[in-house]
C-alpha cells in the first residue's frame, strides 16, 4: 500500500514537473518573439498609453504574446469599468476595446486600479521616468502595485535581447 502512494506521488511530481517545463517552455518563446516583433514596433509605449485613454484612465499597458500574435494591449477604468484596449502597434490608433468582466483580467485590473488612485502622476509619467537615462532601453511594459501602501509602477524595458525591471514611484 505504502509503495503504491510513494508511486502514485512520484507520478504527480512528474505529471506537475512536466507541465512546468511547458509554461517555462511557451513563456520562453513568446520572449522570443516579443524580442523579434519589438523590431516592427513604430509606436512607444507611451504613445499607446496616450491612444487609449479615450477608453478611460489606462491602468496598465505591455506589448505582449497573446495566443501567438503580439500586440500593445493597454487595460483602462472608467466608471468602474475595466476594457482592454489593443492598440496598432505600426499606427498608435485603438483597433479594438473589449470589456474586462472575469477571470485574471479582472483581478489584475482591479488591483492595478486600486494602485493608480494613490498616484500621483500618470502611468505615461512614469515610463518617461524610467526611460530617462536608461542607456537606451525601450519601455515594453508598465504595470502599477501598491507596495506598503504606496504606487509603484514596474517598468519593464528591453535592449537588444536583455531586459531589466525598473521601479518607479507614482507619488
Amino acid at each position: 500500500m505504502l509503495r503504491r502512494k510513494m508511486m502514485f506521488v512520484a507520478i504527480l511530481g512528474l505529471a506537475a514537473l512536466s507541465a512546468g517545463q511547458r509554461v517555462w517552455a511557451t513563456e520562453q518563446e513568446d520572449q522570443k518573439v516579443l524580442i523579434k516583433s519589438m523590431g516592427a514596433v513604430k509606436v512607444t509605449l507611451q504613445r499607446g498609453l496616450t491612444a487609449a485613454e479615450q477608453q478611460g484612465q489606462p491602468i496598465s499597458a505591455k506589448f505582449e504574446v497573446e495566443n501567438g500574435k503580439f500586440q500593445l494591449s493597454v487595460y483602462t477604468a472608467k466608471d468602474g469599468k475595466f476594457s482592454e484596449v489593443i492598440v496598432d502597434y505600426a499606427t498608435g490608433k485603438v483597433t479594438k476595446v473589449s470589456p474586462i468582466t472575469e477571470g485574471d483580467d479582472l483581478t489584475a485590473s482591479q488591483a492595478q486600479s486600486a494602485a493608480m488612485e494613490k498616484a500621483k502622476i500618470t502611468l505615461k509619467a512614469a515610463v518617461d521616468k524610467a526611460v530617462r537615462g536608461s542607456g537606451g532601453f525601450r519601455p515594453v511594459s508598465v504595470i502599477p502595485d501598491l507596495k506598503d501602501g504606496h504606487a509603484i509602477a514596474s517598468v519593464t524595458l528591453l535592449k537588444d535581447k536583455q531586459f531589466k525591471t525598473v521601479q518607479q514611484s507614482l507619488e
